[in-house]
Protein backbone atom coordinates (compact mmCIF):
# COMPACT_ATOMS: atom_id res chain seq x y z
CA UNK A 1 0.00 0.00 0.00
CA UNK A 2 2.64 2.16 1.14
CA UNK A 3 4.71 1.30 -2.20
CA UNK A 4 1.62 2.45 -4.32
CA UNK A 5 1.39 6.12 -2.13
CA UNK A 6 4.51 6.40 -3.11
CA UNK A 7 4.42 5.82 -6.87
CA UNK A 8 0.99 8.25 -7.25
CA UNK A 9 2.43 11.33 -5.12
CA UNK A 10 5.62 10.50 -7.53
CA UNK A 11 3.77 10.27 -10.71
CA UNK A 12 2.04 13.71 -9.64
CA UNK A 13 5.09 15.44 -8.70
CA UNK A 14 6.64 14.62 -11.87
CA UNK A 15 3.38 15.75 -13.74
CA UNK A 16 3.57 19.09 -11.80
CA UNK A 17 7.09 19.71 -12.21
CA UNK A 18 7.04 18.70 -15.71
CA UNK A 19 4.47 20.98 -16.19
CA UNK A 20 6.08 24.11 -14.00
CA UNK A 21 9.40 23.48 -16.21
CA UNK A 22 7.23 23.67 -19.78
CA UNK A 23 5.49 26.68 -18.52
CA UNK A 24 9.47 28.05 -17.70
CA UNK A 25 10.80 27.16 -20.80
CA UNK A 26 8.05 28.55 -22.46
CA UNK A 27 7.92 32.01 -21.02
CA UNK A 28 11.69 32.04 -21.34
CA UNK A 29 11.87 31.12 -24.94
CA UNK A 30 9.27 33.60 -25.53
CA UNK A 31 11.11 36.59 -23.81
CA UNK A 32 14.36 34.85 -25.84
CA UNK A 33 12.30 35.08 -28.99
CA UNK A 34 11.36 38.93 -28.39
CA UNK A 35 14.73 39.64 -27.12
CA UNK A 36 16.44 38.08 -30.10
CA UNK A 37 13.61 39.77 -32.89
CA UNK A 38 13.82 43.18 -30.99
CA UNK A 39 17.49 43.36 -31.34
CA UNK A 40 18.14 41.85 -35.11
CA UNK A 41 15.66 44.84 -35.87
CA UNK A 42 17.57 47.27 -33.76
CA UNK A 43 21.02 46.63 -35.90
CA UNK A 44 18.64 46.49 -38.71
CA UNK A 45 17.74 50.11 -38.11
CA UNK A 46 21.05 51.37 -37.30
CA UNK A 47 22.10 49.77 -41.14
CA UNK A 48 19.12 52.05 -42.35
CA UNK A 49 20.18 54.98 -40.91
CA UNK A 50 23.21 54.60 -41.61
CA UNK A 51 22.14 54.10 -45.57
CA UNK A 52 19.63 57.08 -45.47
CA UNK A 53 21.23 59.62 -47.92
CA UNK A 54 21.64 62.16 -45.58
CA UNK A 55 22.28 65.17 -47.65
CA UNK A 56 18.80 64.98 -49.18
CA UNK A 57 17.45 64.69 -45.54
CA UNK A 58 19.56 67.74 -44.86
CA UNK A 59 17.92 69.66 -47.35
CA UNK A 60 14.85 68.49 -46.32
CA UNK A 61 14.67 69.61 -42.87
CA UNK A 62 16.10 73.19 -44.26
CA UNK A 63 12.46 73.61 -45.95
CA UNK A 64 10.00 70.53 -44.00
CA UNK A 65 7.27 70.46 -46.81
CA UNK A 66 6.38 67.56 -49.59
CA UNK A 67 9.32 69.22 -51.99
CA UNK A 68 11.25 66.68 -54.37
CA UNK A 69 13.78 66.13 -51.24
CA UNK A 70 10.96 64.83 -49.29
CA UNK A 71 9.43 62.48 -51.62
CA UNK A 72 13.05 60.88 -52.70
CA UNK A 73 13.62 60.23 -48.68
CA UNK A 74 10.04 58.76 -48.73
CA UNK A 75 10.53 56.56 -51.58
CA UNK A 76 14.17 55.40 -49.68
CA UNK A 77 12.19 54.39 -46.41
CA UNK A 78 9.51 52.78 -48.38
CA UNK A 79 12.33 50.78 -50.40
CA UNK A 80 13.43 49.68 -46.62
CA UNK A 81 10.22 49.37 -45.08
CA UNK A 82 9.45 46.70 -48.20
CA UNK A 83 12.80 44.89 -47.77
CA UNK A 84 12.95 44.69 -44.29
CA UNK A 85 9.31 43.78 -43.65
CA UNK A 86 8.05 46.17 -41.13
CA UNK A 87 5.01 47.47 -40.60
CA UNK A 88 6.52 51.38 -40.54
CA UNK A 89 9.88 52.83 -41.49
CA UNK A 90 10.02 56.89 -40.88
CA UNK A 91 11.97 59.33 -39.40
CA UNK A 92 11.45 61.39 -36.08
CA UNK A 93 12.07 64.51 -34.99
CA UNK A 94 12.68 64.73 -31.48
CA UNK A 95 12.88 68.18 -30.30
CA UNK A 96 11.62 67.81 -26.56
CA UNK A 97 11.31 65.18 -24.00
CA UNK A 98 7.54 64.68 -23.85
CA UNK A 99 6.61 63.34 -27.18
CA UNK A 100 7.80 62.97 -31.28
CA UNK A 101 6.83 64.28 -34.69
CA UNK A 102 6.65 61.91 -37.46
CA UNK A 103 8.28 63.51 -40.62
CA UNK A 104 8.64 61.22 -42.95
CA UNK A 105 6.75 58.11 -43.20
CA UNK A 106 8.07 55.12 -45.96
CA UNK A 107 4.79 54.85 -47.38
CA UNK A 108 3.54 54.34 -51.52
CA UNK A 109 2.84 57.79 -52.70
CA UNK A 110 -1.31 57.16 -52.32
CA UNK A 111 -1.36 57.34 -48.89
CA UNK A 112 -1.06 60.40 -47.47
CA UNK A 113 0.73 61.34 -43.79
CA UNK A 114 1.40 64.67 -42.82
CA UNK A 115 4.27 66.09 -41.91
CA UNK A 116 4.98 66.88 -38.13
CA UNK A 117 1.91 64.16 -36.63
CA UNK A 118 2.48 63.20 -33.24
CA UNK A 119 4.10 59.54 -32.80
CA UNK A 120 3.23 57.05 -30.23
CA UNK A 121 6.16 56.34 -29.21
CA UNK A 122 5.67 56.43 -25.55
CA UNK A 123 7.10 59.52 -23.45
CA UNK A 124 9.82 57.44 -21.58
CA UNK A 125 11.49 56.40 -24.82
CA UNK A 126 11.35 60.13 -26.24
CA UNK A 127 12.78 61.60 -23.23
CA UNK A 128 15.84 59.30 -23.29
CA UNK A 129 16.38 59.77 -27.19
CA UNK A 130 16.19 63.59 -26.35
CA UNK A 131 18.47 63.29 -23.41
CA UNK A 132 21.09 60.89 -24.18
CA UNK A 133 20.82 60.31 -28.17
CA UNK A 134 20.05 56.81 -27.63
CA UNK A 135 18.96 54.02 -29.43
CA UNK A 136 15.35 52.87 -27.77
CA UNK A 137 13.23 49.33 -27.75
CA UNK A 138 9.77 49.60 -26.65
CA UNK A 139 7.74 47.13 -25.26
CA UNK A 140 4.35 46.29 -26.68
CA UNK A 141 1.93 49.95 -28.28
CA UNK A 142 -1.47 48.64 -27.86
CA UNK A 143 -3.03 51.46 -30.85
CA UNK A 144 -6.89 51.64 -32.30
CA UNK A 145 -5.27 52.80 -35.39
CA UNK A 146 -2.31 51.29 -36.30
CA UNK A 147 -2.88 47.78 -34.17
CA UNK A 148 -0.40 46.16 -31.67
CA UNK A 149 3.68 46.63 -32.71
CA UNK A 150 7.11 46.93 -30.83
CA UNK A 151 9.04 50.16 -32.13
CA UNK A 152 13.18 50.62 -32.04
CA UNK A 153 14.64 53.91 -32.97
CA UNK A 154 18.21 55.04 -33.95
CA UNK A 155 19.57 58.28 -34.10
CA UNK A 156 20.52 60.00 -37.75
CA UNK A 157 23.87 60.95 -37.60
CA UNK A 158 25.66 63.34 -39.90
CA UNK A 159 29.57 62.84 -40.86
CA UNK A 160 30.64 65.32 -38.42
CA UNK A 161 28.51 63.14 -35.86
CA UNK A 162 25.60 65.45 -35.49
CA UNK A 163 22.44 64.01 -34.70
CA UNK A 164 19.61 65.10 -37.57
CA UNK A 165 16.58 63.29 -35.77
CA UNK A 166 15.99 59.91 -35.23
CA UNK A 167 14.96 56.72 -37.88
CA UNK A 168 12.05 54.39 -36.32
CA UNK A 169 10.72 51.22 -37.15
CA UNK A 170 7.17 49.24 -36.36
CA UNK A 171 7.32 45.16 -35.85
CA UNK A 172 4.08 44.03 -35.89
CA UNK A 173 4.10 42.27 -32.33
CA UNK A 174 1.69 39.17 -34.48
CA UNK A 175 4.52 38.80 -36.34
CA UNK A 176 7.03 38.17 -33.07
CA UNK A 177 4.20 35.89 -32.23
CA UNK A 178 4.31 33.82 -35.23
CA UNK A 179 8.14 33.40 -34.73
CA UNK A 180 7.88 32.30 -31.09
CA UNK A 181 5.42 29.70 -32.04
CA UNK A 182 7.30 28.28 -34.60
CA UNK A 183 10.43 28.47 -32.65
CA UNK A 184 8.47 26.56 -29.70
CA UNK A 185 7.24 24.05 -31.66
CA UNK A 186 10.12 23.10 -33.21
CA UNK A 187 10.97 22.78 -28.94
CA UNK A 188 8.14 20.75 -27.74
CA UNK A 189 9.66 17.51 -29.87
CA UNK A 190 12.53 17.83 -28.02
CA UNK A 191 10.70 19.31 -24.70
CA UNK A 192 8.51 15.78 -24.84
CA UNK A 193 11.82 13.58 -25.80
CA UNK A 194 13.27 15.18 -22.38
CA UNK A 195 10.23 14.67 -20.80
CA UNK A 196 10.07 10.73 -21.61
CA UNK A 197 13.01 10.53 -21.05
CA UNK A 198 12.66 11.66 -17.47
CA UNK A 199 9.79 9.72 -17.00
CA UNK A 200 11.53 6.13 -18.32
CA UNK A 201 14.50 7.02 -16.08
CA UNK A 202 12.49 7.29 -12.94
CA UNK A 203 10.21 4.02 -14.46
CA UNK A 204 13.65 2.21 -14.68
CA UNK A 205 14.94 3.16 -10.82
CA UNK A 206 11.32 2.02 -9.20
CA UNK A 207 12.09 -0.98 -11.13
CA UNK A 208 15.36 -1.84 -11.00
CA UNK A 209 14.30 -0.55 -6.94
CA UNK A 210 12.33 -3.42 -6.48
CA UNK A 211 14.06 -5.88 -8.12
CA UNK A 212 17.00 -5.27 -5.66
CA UNK A 213 14.12 -5.45 -3.00
CA UNK A 214 13.34 -8.90 -4.11
CA UNK A 215 16.90 -9.96 -4.34
CA UNK A 216 17.85 -8.74 -1.06
CA UNK A 217 14.55 -10.35 0.48
CA UNK A 218 15.56 -13.98 -1.36
CA UNK A 219 18.99 -13.65 -0.25
CA UNK A 220 18.71 -12.68 3.42
CA UNK A 221 15.65 -15.56 3.21
CA UNK A 222 18.38 -17.93 1.99
CA UNK A 223 20.87 -16.44 4.22
CA UNK A 224 18.77 -16.82 7.37
CA UNK A 225 16.79 -20.18 6.33
CA UNK A 226 20.69 -21.52 6.32
CA UNK A 227 21.56 -20.16 9.57
CA UNK A 228 18.57 -21.21 11.41
CA UNK A 229 19.22 -24.54 10.33
CA UNK A 230 22.45 -25.14 11.07
CA UNK A 231 21.93 -23.41 14.41
CA UNK A 232 18.63 -25.86 15.00
CA UNK A 233 21.60 -28.91 14.34
CA UNK A 234 23.87 -27.77 16.80
CA UNK A 235 21.27 -26.86 19.50
CA UNK A 236 19.69 -30.09 18.83
CA UNK A 237 22.80 -31.44 19.38
CA UNK A 238 24.02 -30.20 22.20
CA UNK A 239 20.81 -30.79 23.67
CA UNK A 240 21.45 -34.60 22.80
CA UNK A 241 24.77 -34.32 24.13
CA UNK A 242 23.26 -32.96 27.53
CA UNK A 243 20.35 -35.77 27.47
CA UNK A 244 22.73 -38.67 26.97
CA UNK A 245 25.16 -37.30 29.80
CA UNK A 246 22.24 -36.89 32.49
CA UNK A 247 21.99 -40.59 31.67
CA UNK A 248 25.57 -41.56 31.87
CA UNK A 249 26.29 -39.59 35.05
CA UNK A 250 23.05 -41.66 36.78
CA UNK A 251 24.52 -44.55 35.30
CA UNK A 252 28.07 -43.95 37.00
CA UNK A 253 26.30 -42.33 40.30
CA UNK A 254 24.61 -46.36 40.65
CA UNK A 255 27.46 -47.93 40.10
CA UNK A 256 29.38 -46.20 42.64
CA UNK A 257 26.58 -46.40 45.15
CA UNK A 258 26.32 -50.47 45.23
CA UNK A 259 30.64 -50.81 45.32
CA UNK A 260 31.15 -51.66 41.56
CA UNK A 261 34.40 -49.17 41.25
CA UNK A 262 35.65 -51.48 38.14
CA UNK A 263 33.16 -51.02 36.28
CA UNK A 264 32.40 -47.37 36.83
CA UNK A 265 35.97 -46.62 35.64
CA UNK A 266 35.28 -48.69 32.42
CA UNK A 267 32.26 -46.79 31.78
CA UNK A 268 33.98 -43.72 31.96
CA UNK A 269 36.53 -44.52 29.61
CA UNK A 270 33.88 -45.43 27.15
CA UNK A 271 33.13 -41.61 27.46
CA UNK A 272 36.27 -40.26 26.53
CA UNK A 273 35.23 -40.74 22.67
CA UNK A 274 32.60 -38.74 22.86
CA UNK A 275 34.14 -36.17 24.70
CA UNK A 276 36.98 -35.91 22.45
CA UNK A 277 34.37 -35.13 20.12
CA UNK A 278 32.76 -32.58 21.66
CA UNK A 279 36.60 -30.97 22.42
CA UNK A 280 36.88 -31.03 18.66
CA UNK A 281 33.78 -28.86 17.96
CA UNK A 282 35.46 -25.96 19.65
CA UNK A 283 36.91 -23.99 15.48
CA UNK A 284 38.79 -21.04 16.14
CA UNK A 285 37.23 -19.19 13.36
CA UNK A 286 37.13 -15.61 12.99
CA UNK A 287 33.93 -15.47 10.68
CA UNK A 288 31.34 -16.01 12.53
CA UNK A 289 28.89 -17.58 9.82
CA UNK A 290 31.29 -19.76 8.58
CA UNK A 291 32.19 -21.11 12.37
CA UNK A 292 28.45 -22.14 12.58
CA UNK A 293 27.89 -23.70 9.45
CA UNK A 294 31.53 -26.07 9.84
CA UNK A 295 30.69 -26.66 13.38
CA UNK A 296 27.17 -28.04 12.46
CA UNK A 297 29.13 -29.84 9.40
CA UNK A 298 31.25 -31.59 11.56
CA UNK A 299 28.70 -32.95 13.79
CA UNK A 300 26.38 -34.21 10.97
CA UNK A 301 29.47 -35.60 9.59
CA UNK A 302 30.27 -37.37 12.89
CA UNK A 303 26.65 -38.70 13.39
CA UNK A 304 27.75 -40.63 9.97
CA UNK A 305 30.66 -41.88 11.87
CA UNK A 306 32.96 -39.56 9.38
CA UNK A 307 36.12 -38.04 10.44
CA UNK A 308 36.11 -34.38 9.17
CA UNK A 309 38.96 -32.69 9.77
CA UNK A 310 39.61 -28.69 8.95
CA UNK A 311 42.66 -26.09 7.87
CA UNK A 312 41.24 -23.35 7.96
CA UNK A 313 43.45 -19.64 8.08
CA UNK A 314 43.11 -17.34 11.00
CA UNK A 315 41.13 -14.64 8.11
CA UNK A 316 37.87 -12.75 8.18
CA UNK A 317 36.97 -13.71 4.67
CA UNK A 318 35.14 -10.47 4.37
CA UNK A 319 36.24 -10.03 1.26
CA UNK A 320 33.29 -12.00 -0.23
CA UNK A 321 30.01 -12.60 0.74
CA UNK A 322 28.86 -14.37 3.54
CA UNK A 323 25.77 -15.65 1.63
CA UNK A 324 27.94 -16.40 -1.25
CA UNK A 325 30.61 -18.42 0.99
CA UNK A 326 27.92 -20.45 2.77
CA UNK A 327 26.14 -21.52 -0.25
CA UNK A 328 29.47 -22.85 -1.73
CA UNK A 329 30.75 -24.22 0.99
CA UNK A 330 27.67 -25.78 2.39
CA UNK A 331 27.09 -27.91 -0.56
CA UNK A 332 30.23 -28.76 -1.40
CA UNK A 333 30.61 -30.88 1.98
CA UNK A 334 27.02 -31.88 1.65
CA UNK A 335 27.70 -33.58 -1.72
CA UNK A 336 31.11 -34.75 -0.02
CA UNK A 337 29.25 -36.60 2.95
CA UNK A 338 27.05 -37.92 0.52
CA UNK A 339 29.46 -39.28 -1.32
CA UNK A 340 31.33 -40.74 1.59
CA UNK A 341 28.75 -42.23 3.25
CA UNK A 342 28.38 -45.06 0.64
CA UNK A 343 31.59 -46.33 2.27
CA UNK A 344 32.56 -48.12 5.00
CA UNK A 345 33.05 -46.24 7.98
CA UNK A 346 36.54 -46.74 8.49
CA UNK A 347 37.41 -45.15 5.22
CA UNK A 348 34.97 -42.40 5.63
CA UNK A 349 36.91 -39.48 5.54
CA UNK A 350 36.45 -35.83 4.69
CA UNK A 351 39.17 -32.35 4.61
CA UNK A 352 37.77 -28.66 4.58
CA UNK A 353 40.23 -26.55 3.64
CA UNK A 354 40.10 -22.46 3.43
CA UNK A 355 42.71 -20.35 2.66
CA UNK A 356 43.40 -16.52 2.03
CA UNK A 357 46.03 -15.41 0.05
CA UNK A 358 46.73 -11.83 -1.13
CA UNK A 359 44.73 -12.01 -4.15
CA UNK A 360 42.49 -14.91 -3.82
CA UNK A 361 40.54 -17.14 -1.58
CA UNK A 362 40.54 -20.74 -2.11
CA UNK A 363 38.41 -23.07 -0.42
CA UNK A 364 38.42 -26.84 -1.04
CA UNK A 365 36.64 -30.07 0.12
CA UNK A 366 38.12 -33.14 0.09
CA UNK A 367 36.58 -36.87 0.51
CA UNK A 368 36.89 -40.41 -0.28
CA UNK A 369 34.71 -42.04 -2.81
CA UNK A 370 33.76 -45.44 -4.78
CA UNK A 371 32.70 -43.46 -7.94
CA UNK A 372 34.14 -41.48 -10.33
CA UNK A 373 32.97 -38.16 -11.46
CA UNK A 374 32.56 -37.02 -15.44
CA UNK A 375 33.89 -33.98 -15.41
CA UNK A 376 32.47 -32.59 -18.91
CA UNK A 377 28.58 -33.25 -16.93
CA UNK A 378 29.70 -32.62 -13.14
CA UNK A 379 28.42 -29.28 -13.36
CA UNK A 380 25.02 -29.71 -15.30
CA UNK A 381 21.99 -28.89 -13.76
CA UNK A 382 20.10 -32.00 -12.78
CA UNK A 383 23.38 -34.35 -12.97
CA UNK A 384 24.15 -36.64 -9.76
CA UNK A 385 26.06 -39.60 -9.26
CA UNK A 386 23.34 -40.48 -6.82
CA UNK A 387 20.68 -43.22 -7.26
CA UNK A 388 17.76 -42.62 -9.52
CA UNK A 389 15.33 -43.75 -7.32
CA UNK A 390 16.05 -41.63 -4.49
CA UNK A 391 12.98 -38.89 -4.07
CA UNK A 392 15.37 -36.07 -2.96
CA UNK A 393 15.58 -33.73 -5.85
CA UNK A 394 19.86 -33.74 -6.84
CA UNK A 395 21.60 -32.13 -9.11
CA UNK A 396 21.52 -29.04 -7.88
CA UNK A 397 24.44 -28.13 -5.38
CA UNK A 398 27.16 -28.08 -7.35
CA UNK A 399 25.14 -26.53 -10.60
CA UNK A 400 24.34 -23.75 -7.30
CA UNK A 401 28.31 -23.22 -6.69
CA UNK A 402 29.00 -23.08 -10.38
CA UNK A 403 26.99 -20.29 -11.16
CA UNK A 404 28.17 -18.47 -7.34
CA UNK A 405 31.36 -18.98 -8.46
CA UNK A 406 30.64 -17.41 -12.12
CA UNK A 407 29.15 -14.58 -10.43
CA UNK A 408 32.65 -13.67 -8.54
CA UNK A 409 34.29 -14.44 -11.48
CA UNK A 410 36.12 -17.42 -9.67
CA UNK A 411 37.40 -20.68 -10.88
CA UNK A 412 36.06 -24.28 -9.94
CA UNK A 413 37.51 -27.31 -10.25
CA UNK A 414 36.43 -31.36 -9.40
CA UNK A 415 38.50 -34.09 -10.25
CA UNK A 416 38.95 -37.65 -8.99
CA UNK A 417 41.99 -39.33 -7.94
CA UNK A 418 43.14 -43.48 -9.15
CA UNK A 419 45.54 -43.91 -6.28
CA UNK A 420 43.64 -43.27 -3.46
CA UNK A 421 39.64 -43.20 -4.65
CA UNK A 422 38.96 -39.43 -3.64
CA UNK A 423 37.54 -36.35 -4.98
CA UNK A 424 38.93 -33.06 -4.43
CA UNK A 425 36.28 -29.91 -5.21
CA UNK A 426 38.49 -26.63 -5.16
CA UNK A 427 37.31 -22.94 -5.66
CA UNK A 428 39.19 -20.17 -6.03
CA UNK A 429 37.76 -16.57 -5.85
CA UNK A 430 39.67 -13.64 -6.05
CA UNK A 431 39.87 -10.57 -3.71
CA UNK A 432 38.38 -7.96 -5.65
Amino acid sequence: MKRKIILILSTILILVFTSLSFLAINFRMKVTVEDAVVNHNLEVAKGLASDLDIETYKKFLENQEENQYYWKIRSELNEFRDKVVALYVYTLDIDNPEVSKTLIVGMPRNIHFPIGTNCTVPKKYVERAFLYNEPYVTKEIHDPEFGTYMSVGVPIKDESGDVLGYLGMDISSASIHHIEKAVIKDRVVIFIFIGLFIIIIIVSFLFLQRWYQKEVTKEVGYAENTYQSELSTLIASVSSFRHDYINHIQVIQGLLQIGAYDKALEYVTSLNKEVSMIEKLKLNIDHPGLAILLQTKKIAAENYQIDMDFGISQNAFDHIKSIDLIKILSNLIDNAIEATMELPESNRKIEVICTAEATKYIFQVTNTSIKKIEPDLIFKQGYTTKDRDVKKIRGQGLFIVKEIVKKNKGFISIKSTDDDMKVIAKVEIPIK
